[in-house]
C-alpha cells in the first residue's frame, strides 16, 4: 500500500514541528538524564516526540503511533507512525550536527515511508517506497558502486556489535575502501544520497529503521536485515543498508557468519 500523498505531506508536517522544539534546544547546555538502558535522554527529545504525538491525536486520530519516548497508541491499526525525535543524542548534547529526527509510516507493519531530517542543517530525505527519494525537494539516488574494493562502509560504532557480529563486520569492512564510525540515523541518510555505499548495525529498535528503511529503498538501494529479510515491525535489529544488489549480496554473505 502506497501512502496518500496527504500522508506525505503531513510527515513534513511533523517534522517541521519537531525542528522548532529541536533547534531551541540545540547547543543550550540542556540537562542530560539516563535511560533505563543507560542511554541519554534530553528535554528536546521529549518535547519533540510530544509535538508529534500531539499532531497525530488531533489530526489523525485513527492511525498509531510508535514512539521511543512514550511507548505506543493504536499500535494494531492498519497505519501506525514510528517516531523518534532525536536519533543520535550523543551527537545532539556534544553540539554535533549528525543527529537527525526520524519519522516513519508502517502500513501493517511494513515500512513505506520515512522522512529523515537534520534539522540545523535544513536537510530533509523523504522516502516513499515505490515512487522514489528527494533531499530538500530534489530527487535522489544511491551510488553505482558495486565493487566491495571501491566501497565507502559506516556503522555508529564497533561497541553495538555483539561479538560474532564485530567479528563478521571486520572481516566485510577489511575488504572495502574504508570505514567511517558515527552517524546513526544520517548515515542510512547518506547512501541515499550516494554519500556512502553500505552501512551494517546491530541491535536497532524499530523506530531506528522504521524510516530510514523506506529512504533507502526509494533511492534505489536494498535495506534489509542480516538474512536478506526485508525489515519489518517484528525485525530485530541486525540491518544492512546496500546501495545495490551486488553489496548487498556480499553484506548478507558476510553477516550470516555472526
Amino acid at each position: 500500500m502506497i501512502p496518500s500523498q496527504t500522508q506525505i505531506e503531513f510527515a513534513q508536517k511533523l517534522a517541521d514541528a519537531s525542528a522548532a522544539v529541536i533547534r531551541q534546544y540545540y547547543r543550550t547546555g540542556l540537562a542530560i538524564d539516563d535511560k533505563l538502558d543507560a542511554s541519554p535522554v534530553t528535554q528536546a527529545d521529549r518535547e519533540a516526540e510530544q509535538v508529534m504525538r500531539a499532531l497525530i491525536n488531533a489530526e489523525r486520530p485513527d492511525e498509531g503511533i510508535i514512539g521511543e519516548e512514550f511507548g505506543a497508541e493504536r499500535e494494531d491499526a492498519d497505519w501506525v507512525w514510528v517516531l523518534d525525535p532525536v536519533d543520535g543524542t550523543k551527537a545532539f548534547i556534544t553540539g554535533r550536527p549528525l543527529f537527525v529526527t526520524l519519522i516513519g509510516l508502517l502500513y501493517r507493519g511494513q515500512p513505506v515511508l520515512g522522512v529523515v531530517n537534520q534539522p540545523i542543517a535544513n536537510e530533509r530525505w523523504v522516502g516513499v517506497v515505490g515512487q522514489g527519494c528527494t533531499l530538500n525537494g530534489e530527487t535522489i539516488t544511491v551510488s553505482q558502486i558495486t565493487e566491495l574494493a571501491r566501497a565507502r562502509i559506516g556503522t555508529t560504532g564497533p561497541q553495538y556489535f555483539s561479538a560474532s557480529g564485530l567479528q563478521a563486520f571486520n572481516e566485510l569492512q577489511k575488504g572495502g575502501r574504508f570505514t567511517v564510525y558515527g552517524g546513526d540515523g544520517y548515515q542510512y541518510a547518506l547512501v541515499a544520497t550516494a554519500g556512502l555505499d553500505l552501512v551494517v548495525e546491530e541491535g536497532l529498535k524499530l523506530h531506528d529503521f522504521a524510516a530510514v528503511t523506506p529512504v533507502v529503498i526509494a533511492a534505489g538501494g536494498v535495506m534489509t536485515d542480516w538474512q536478506g529479510q526485508p525489515l519489518v515491525k517484528g525485525s530485530v535489529g541486525r540491518v544492512i543498508a546496500a546501495a545495490n544488489p551486488e553489496l548487498h549480496q556480499l553484506a548478507v554473505a558476510a553477516m550470516k557468519t555472526a
